[in-house]
């Protein structure tokens, strides 16, 4: 069973933990990553979900997500979800989230990676993922329109797609 370090509002740690599955104490929070990997063309990795998977049975996802577990930090969660989804090595020990969406129990980190993964050196299937494709930013939002898709709000996945080659919330470009 996966345990979790608690978070306050704030971000800082609490010194308390708890179980995933276990319901939030009033003010407690926790740690998602994402990670999106994004080629050349523009498109993104997507995931297809086990069908034996808790939640979003066998639907498509983006590229990497999961929880932080107790004594990991963000960086460390990213780099271990994506060795154990794609069985792929990731080093984010320099880098930070390009994006933190928060939600009701919890801090959501979005890493937005440009690398041209070869599918066909990533030993899939693996225990939590059925298969991997590329996939551009319209057929990502019509798939979740489709209902094969986790429905994350089809501007967040835009967001995503606009942010990949830059930080902040405004482009590069200074006028």
């Amino acid at each position: 069973m996966e345990k979790w370090d608690i978070y306050d509002k704030d971000r800082n740690l609490t010194g308390k933990q708890m179980y995933r599955g276990d319901p939030f104490e009033q003010g407690a929070y926790h740690v998602v990553i994402h990670v999106c990997f994004f080629n050349q063309k523009g498109e993104m990795l997507i995931q297809q979900r086990q069908p034996d998977k808790e939640d979003w049975k066998n639907m498509w996802d983006i590229t990497v997500g999961g929880s932080a577990i107790a004594g990991e930090t963000s960086q460390q969660a990213a780099e271990r979800e994506v060795k154990e989804e794609l069985g792929y090595t990731l080093n984010l020990r320099n880098c930070r989230p390009s994006l933190t969406a928060n939600f009701e129990n919890g801090f959501d980190d979005y890493y937005l990676m440009e690398s041209d993964v070869k599918i066909s050196n990533l030993p899939l299937p693996t225990e939590e993922v059925k298969q991997v494709r590329w996939s551009s930013k319209d057929d990502i939002v019509q798939m979740i329109s489709e209902g094969i898709f986790i429905p994350y709000h089809a501007s967040l996945i835009e967001l995503l797609f606009d942010m990949r080659k830059n930080m902040g919330a405004h482009n590069e470009r200074k006028e």
